[in-house]
Parts: C-alpha cells; sequence; structure tokens
C-alpha cells in the first residue's frame, strides 16, 4: 500500500513545512513512521525513522505549557500520544509475524479500495446508457494502474452490464464526402488528417462525443492519443480561420470547392494538396466575442454535484502588485490575456469533495460541516478530483491557472481586494481576527469565525464576477508551479512545466487582514495539505 507521506531529512522544525507529523495516529503502521510498505523497508530503516520521529516530538513537548501557542494548538493531542503510537508502529514491524499480518491486511484494504474506486469509475463510465469502446479501454488502464488484473477487470464490467442492462456502443462519427484530397500513404497521421478533412465538422458542430470517436480512431489505427488531441485541435483552428476568411471575401464571387484542412500546420504530418486560395497570415484565429456575447454564449450552470459555474469572460489586466510596498514574490507586475472559462462561485465542499472520496469525512477539521471548504488536501487530491469531475460529466475540469485565479479575483481596474480597495472589516471575509489566538490577531475586528466558515458566508466580499471566499478563509491550489515572474506580456500563462512547489492563493483564517489581497502567493510541496488549504475548480469553454 503506497505511503505518500514525506520524510525529509533532516526533519523540519516548522510542522506546517512537512504533513508526516500528522500521520503517527494512523491505522498504517508504515504510514506513522513515515515508510512505503512497498519498498519493503529493513529492520534499520524502521528504527531509523521511529528514533528521528521520536525524537522531533520530545522537542515539541515544551509547548504543552503554552496552549495559547498556535503551533501547540495545531499539535494538540499528538504532544501526549505520539511516543505510543510511534513505538507501537516500530514493535509492529520489527516482529515478522506481526509484520507479514499488517501486510496481507493493508494489501486487503488497498485492493478493496481500487475495486470502490474501480465501480465508481464504471458507474460514470456507462452513465449514459452504454459503453464505449474508448471508455472501456480507459476503465482497462485504470484498473491495471490500481493492481486489477485485467480478468478481474472484464468480470466487474460484464456484471455491471448485466446488472444494469446496459450494452457496448460504437459510436461513428458523421462523414461527409465533400473533397477529393491527395495525401501521402502509408502514414498514420496521413490517414487521421484524411478521416479529419471527410468528416466535415468544425469547432461548432463537433460534439464531445464525436472528438471521442474520432480519437479512439487514431488510438486504434497506432497514433499516440495526445498527438491525436493536438492534431483535432489544429485542425479545427484551421476550419476556423478558413471560414472567417470565407465571411471577408466578396460574395460576388463564388467559393471554389475545398477542404476542410489546408497546409496542415501537425508537426510530423504531411502535406496535403488541397484546391483552395491562401489563408491570409494576418487572419485572426477566431472571431472575437464581445462580454456580453460571451456570457450570453456561455451562460453561467451549475454542475452534477451542485456547485455553480460562473463564466469569466475574456479580458486583459495587470497581474502582480504594482504598488511600491510589493514583496519580491508579486513583483514584476505585467500585462495578461486571459481567455474565457468558467470559475466555481465557491471553494470546493467537504460534502462536494466526499461525493469523490468518502473516506475523506474522517479527515475534516473538527466541527466542520458539509458546506465548510474541503481542507487537508494536496494538489495532487484536488487534481484527482477534477479528473473524477471530468469524467463524470464529459467537461473539462481542472485548478485554475495563478493568472485565471488572479483575474477572477481583482477584474480589469487593479483593485487590492476582491470588493476593492477598502479594508478592515469583519464583513469582507474570514481571516485573524479576536476569535484567534495567533499573534497577529486583529483584536478589533469579529468576522464572527475562529477557524473556517461555511462557503457563501461573506457574499460582501465577491470579486467582480460573482466569485466568493477569494479571499480569506482557506488558501486555494493553483495548478502553476512556482516561479518568480518576469516583466513580459503574456497570454493565457501556464507557468513552468515542473517544479517542486505548487502555488496556492487568497490567504486563509489564519492570514492577517493585509494579507488578503489579490496578489498574495504562496507555495509548498505537491503533496502538502493542512487545515487551512483548499481549492476551487475550473471549466474550459467549449469551441
Amino acid at each position: 500500500m503506497k505511503c505518500e507521506v514525506v520524510f525529509p531529512t533532516p526533519l523540519p522544525d516548522d510542522p506546517q513545512k512537512w504533513d508526516g507529523w500528522n500521520k503517527y495516529k494512523s491505522t498504517n503502521p508504515y504510514e506513522r513512521l513515515c515508510l512505503d510498505a512497498e519498498e519493503n523497508p529493513t529492520n534499520e530503516l524502521i528504527e531509523e525513522h521511529c528514533r528521528e520521529l521520536l525524537r522531533w516530538w520530545q522537542k515539541k513537548l515544551p509547548l504543552k505549557n503554552q496552549p495559547s501557542n498556535p503551533v501547540a494548538q495545531l499539535l494538540r493531542a499528538g504532544l501526549d500520544e505520539s511516543s505510543r503510537y510511534l513505538t507501537e508502529a516500530r514493535m509492529e514491524l520489527l516482529d515478522p509475524e506481526r509484520r507479514k499480518k499488517a501486510d496481507a491486511v493493508l494489501a486487503a484494504e488497498a485492493e478493496q479500495q481500487a475495486i470502490a474506486e474501480f465501480n465508481k469509475v464504471l458507474a460514470f463510465s456507462i452513465a449514459d446508457g452504454g459503453l464505449r469502446p474508448e471508455e472501456e479501454k480507459a476503465l482497462q488502464r485504470f484498473g491495471a494502474e490500481h493492481g486489477l488484473s485485467e480478468e478481474k477487470v472484464l468480470e466487474f464490467i460484464e456484471a455491471k452490464l448485466k446488472e444494469t442492462g446496459t450494452t457496448r456502443i460504437v459510436p461513428e462519427p458523421e462523414v461527409k464526402v465533400e473533397t477529393t484530397v491527395a495525401v501521402a500513404p502509408g502514414d498514420t497521421k496521413s490517414e487521421f488528417l484524411r478521416v479529419l478533412q471527410l468528416s466535415g465538422l468544425d469547432g461548432e458542430s463537433m460534439t464531445d462525443d464525436q472528438r471521442d470517436a474520432l480519437i479512439n480512431i487514431a488510438e486504434n489505427s497506432g497514433l499516440d492519443p495526445g498527438d491525436a488531441e493536438d492534431m483535432v485541435d489544429e485542425y479545427l483552428e484551421e476550419i476556423d480561420r478558413k471560414q472567417i476568411a470565407d465571411i471577408t471575401k466578396a460574395k460576388a464571387k463564388p467559393p471554389t470547392p475545398v477542404g476542410r484542412n489546408g497546409t496542415s500546420a501537425v508537426k510530423g504530418s504531411p502535406k496535403v494538396k488541397v484546391v483552395e486560395e491562401p489563408v491570409p497570415a494576418a487572419t485572426p484565429k477566431r472571431a472575437v466575442l464581445s462580454p456580453q456575447q460571451e456570457r450570453k454564449r456561455y451562460p453561467n450552470y451549475s454542475n452534477s454535484l451542485g456547485g455553480q459555474m460562473f463564466l469569466i469572460p475574456s479580458g486583459e489586466f495587470i497581474m502582480g502588485n504594482p504598488f511600491p510596498d510589493a514583496p519580491p514574490n508579486e513583483t514584476p507586475h505585467f500585462r495578461v490575456t486571459v481567455t474565457r472559462f468558467y470559475m466555481s462561485r465557491f471553494p470546493i465542499t467537504n460534502a462536494h469533495y466526499e461525493a469523490f472520496d468518502p473516506l475523506h469525512k474522517s479527515k475534516r477539521a473538527p466541527a466542520t460541516g458539509d458546506r465548510h471548504p474541503v481542507v487537508y488536501i494536496s494538489s495532487l487530491d484536488a487534481m484527482k478530483f477534477c479528473q473524477w469531475l471530468s469524467i463524470r460529466e464529459r467537461k473539462k475540469y481542472r485548478l485554475p491557472t495563478e493568472a485565471e485565479w488572479e483575474y477572477a479575483a481583482k477584474g480589469t481596474d487593479g483593485r487590492r481586494y476582491p470588493w476593492g480597495n477598502f479594508d478592515k472589516r469583519g464583513d469582507l471575509a474570514n481571516f485573524a481576527d479576536k476569535n484567534t489566538s495567533f499573534a497577529w490577531s486583529d483584536r478589533q475586528i469579529d468576522d464572527g469565525y475562529a477557524e473556517s466558515a461555511p462557503v457563501g458566508s461573506f457574499p460582501r466580499g465577491a470579486s467582480p464576477f460573482g466569485i466568493e471566499d477569494m479571499s480569506g478563509n482557506i488558501w486555494e491550489w493553483c495548478s502553476n508551479f512556482f516561479e518568480q515572474y518576469k516583466p513580459t506580456p503574456k497570454t493565457d500563462p501556464h507557468g513552468p512545466p515542473s517544479g517542486t512547489k505548487r502555488v496556492y492563493r487568497g490567504g486563509s483564517w489564519k492570514s492577517r487582514f493585509a494579507s488578503l489581497r489579490t496578489t498574495t502567493r504562496s507555495a509548498n510541496l505537491p503533496n502538502f495539505s493542512c487545515n487551512d488549504l483548499g481549492f476551487r475548480i475550473v471549466c474550459e469553454c467549449e469551441s
């Protein structure tokens, strides 16, 4: 059973810089000692981890006499209980017979969890009344990644189909022959490009099902699915450019019959000879819609969990902090263009996340209900939730980029906070006020909450786009790895492709008011989690 706890050397003195300390009470003895069962740790390694963890906790014992200390409040019962639980785990793993039994229990739990996850994905795959080939392949991959044999996966699928009366279906894309295209034979990319051209589909008419069917055709032909996705995207962009060019031509001259795709821009694809006039180099990629047109075309909606998704229209803004007192990681500021997207009105709640992972209920922060924002979530957990919701709804859900998050929070007028430039009010956000016991707590303000608040508790703090709880309450994961800003204009920036820390934004109930700025940034390891860090989601707009 894979243990995701990090055991840095030396152990950080600050408990907020790693999460291994809070596993001391886990039912998994390996996890208590920050060990990975799959790596079959030696007795020496078991002894070493136990010794270092006991030493770490021993250094924290003086905090028992400082109940108002924030670190003491964070560690709480561990100051009394950790030694016993760590020693029990050590004894269990050093005894061969007890360790063998523990391994068997963990293996059984892992298999049951894998089966439960698989059945959940299987239910979503057949939710529309049929099982497509690409969905069955995805189920096989999912099963293999979670340790289930191909035979067992097939057995589960057959049983579910029989139970629900669902059948396997093979969708076929609509094919309209409109042109004759000369293509070099024997090349899988050429053949797939020909299928795209013959489909007669464009960005407006291609449905998700048709796109999935086309990708499945490409995969069955031996083409990498990622390359196929790129080819579809570039094909649709070429069609958009062609349609715009046709609209601008003089109507008196009838158009010459042309293929759906001119000179392909796909890397590695062959040149395709078609009869058409060359597309002007300066032609824009697609028609530009005004914010009003975007709102009409992309109305707000509620997802399958009941969460409200608000449209954030395309626009430009100044990213970063332009004020003289700006911290170094918020400067320099620069201009960013953002393409429309949907964002969840509120952070993801306990109830919404536990529809994906029911086991998380045991990890809830004390005294929090269904409408409180989910916490103790790593960025990896958040991404898995987005993948699950994407499969469930056949939409593209993900974490927001830093640019999308900041644009949704501040709009285009450069405000300091989502609600504007005024501060020091308890009706705008949940932050470190008189209900908290931090050294920086503002004793003059009462926002009504000692820790997190149910989402939507501060409607006056909404951003220009109506997005709530963007400042305070909990920090929110973004998809970007951390990097210092560079003063160059950007369009839809996604940040570096890799890194050691992932960004989160917005401040929390532990933050001082001044840290609730729309430009405030922080970052930590992708698998880091704590009691004031959660996430919200975005959904990409269909073309």
